[in-house]
Formats: C-alpha cells, sequence, structure tokens
C-alpha cells in the first residue's frame, strides 16, 4: 500500500478482525518472525497482505518470510507471487513438491487425496520453519473454514472440534496461527480483488469435489442460508475457539 492510500471497508475490516484477534490471542511477540503459508488462493495471499500492514503498526517489531509449496501440478503457475514478493521486497521460500499428484495415484489409492497433500505439505512446512528458525507459522483459515471443520468432525468422526486459532509446539518455541478466522471468506476475497493480489486457480482435480467442499456448498445452501443462522454458527464457533485460547494460557 502506497504511503496515505486509503483502505475501503472490508479492506479495514480485515486489517482491524486480524488485529483484535491476534491481540486477544496473544499471537504474536517482539522479535516473532512468522512465515506465512501462501497457497496462492484468496485466503492466504490477504493474510499476508494484512500482516504487511501491521507490522507497520505494531508496538513492537517482527519479521515476515513467505512460505509457498507448489503441490506439483503445475510447477510454474506460483510465477505472480515469485514477481510480487520481490516486488515488496519479502523473503521468500517457494518449493516445488510432487505430493498432489501422488496423491491421486495409486500409491494412494485407499485414503483421501486431500488428506494425503495437507498432512505432507506440513511437514514440509514445519521443516522449512525449523531450517529458518521461524517461532511461527501462519495460515490464512477463516470462520467458513472452522464451520466446516467443525461439522466434518462432527459427522465423519462423531468428534466435538474445531479449529485452533493458536497451537503451540516444541514446548512453547513455536505457534502456528490463524489470525483470520473471525473473518468470513466473502469479506476476505472482496478485500483481496480491491487490493488486486495476483492469485491464480487452484489446479488440484479434487479442489471442489473434496469432502470438505461438499460440506461448504452445504453450509451456505442449508444452515447457511439463512444470514442469521449461519452468523450464530460463526459466533458460537469463534467464542468457543477464543475461549480454549485463553483456557490454555
Amino acid at each position: 500500500m502506497a504511503q496515505g492510500e486509503k483502505l475501503s471497508f472490508v479492506q479495514k475490516t480485515c486489517v482491524t478482525s486480524a488485529g483484535k484477534l491476534m491481540q486477544q490471542a496473544g499471537m504474536l511477540y517482539p522479535g516473532a518472525r512468522v512465515g506465512v503459508a501462501v497457497s496462492g488462493g484468496s485466503d492466504s495471499f490477504t493474510l499476508l497482505k494484512v500482516l504487511m500492514l501491521r507490522q507497520r503498526i505494531l508496538p513492537f517489531p517482527i519479521e515476515l518470510m513467505v512460505l509457498h509449496i507448489n503441490p506439483g501440478f503445475d510447477p510454474t503457475n506460483h510465477a505472480p507471487l515469485v514477481a510480487w514478493t520481490k516486488e515488496q521486497g519479502l523473503s521468500a521460500h517457494i518449493e516445488v513438491a510432487d505430493h498432489g499428484p501422488r496423491a491421486h495415484s495409486e500409491e494412494n489409492l485407499k485414503n483421501s487425496p486431500c488428506f494425503f497433500c495437507c498432512r505432507r505439505r506440513r511437514l514440509v512446512l514445519f521443516r522449512l520453519a525449523t531450517h529458518y528458525r521461524l517461532t511461527h507459522l501462519a495460515f490464512g483459515h477463516n470462520s467458513d473454514d472452522l464451520a466446516v471443520t467443525f461439522f466434518l468432525n462432527l459427522f465423519q468422526t462423531g468428534r466435538v472440534d474445531g479449529m485452533a486459532m493458536r497451537e503451540s509446539y516444541f514446548g512453547g518455541e513455536f505457534e502456528l496461527i490463524r489470525p483470520f478466522l473471525w473473518l468470513d471468506k466473502a469479506s476476505i476475497s472482496k478485500a483481496c480483488g480491491k487490493w488486486n493480489l495476483p492469485i491464480w486457480e487452484n489446479p488440484c482435480p479434487s479442489a471442489k469435489i473434496s469432502r470438505r467442499a461438499e460440506l461448504h456448498r452445504w453450509l451456505l445452501e442449508g444452515p447457511g442460508k439463512d444470514k442469521r443462522t449461519r452468523q450464530n454458527i460463526f459466533n458460537a464457533l469463534r467464542r468457543w475457539e477464543l475461549d480454549r485460547v485463553l483456557q490454555k494460557g
């Protein structure tokens, strides 16, 4: 954002909401080294932009680093991210993996391709966090993701569980954070468009037919069709997750 550039209402909403949640949940501290997992979609790219803006107004210094793991369907589609991070003067690690095609091969016929891909991507991200001595790994998950995860756990495994806004690992030396967990996907997508961020289409063949994608459609077309009901679901899960974080300290 250029000096003096004004933010739209939805852009301000994203910046303010993320800042408030990070403060309430105690996500960051002076000297934090934050790896931002950028997939190329609107959620993670907008999170990166918002963290860059928050970095300027925080009362203490933090560092940001972009982490992108190309799953291997199209080894070149991350080119816009390379150009953008260079233009913004951001440190970045961009790596091409093979777990996307492997997840849809005979190697993984009996299991979910999404689980296969997600697990291996997270292992790589944790490896990179250790290599670069990062203190945090930030994901762009939002309220829609929180609700879908809750219902996925409920329907698939019979567990009442959601998506933590802050998780500690290695004795508290490393944390996974989700600053966008109070924002709905529609608001994030609008802000992304306002900033004209260079996102690209997800080439994964399972992106629109996975169980998670089905549940997201169900949430929007079923209980979420009524705006008030959908907002109540989001609010209840947000309060629940914040209470869990505060109880842990």
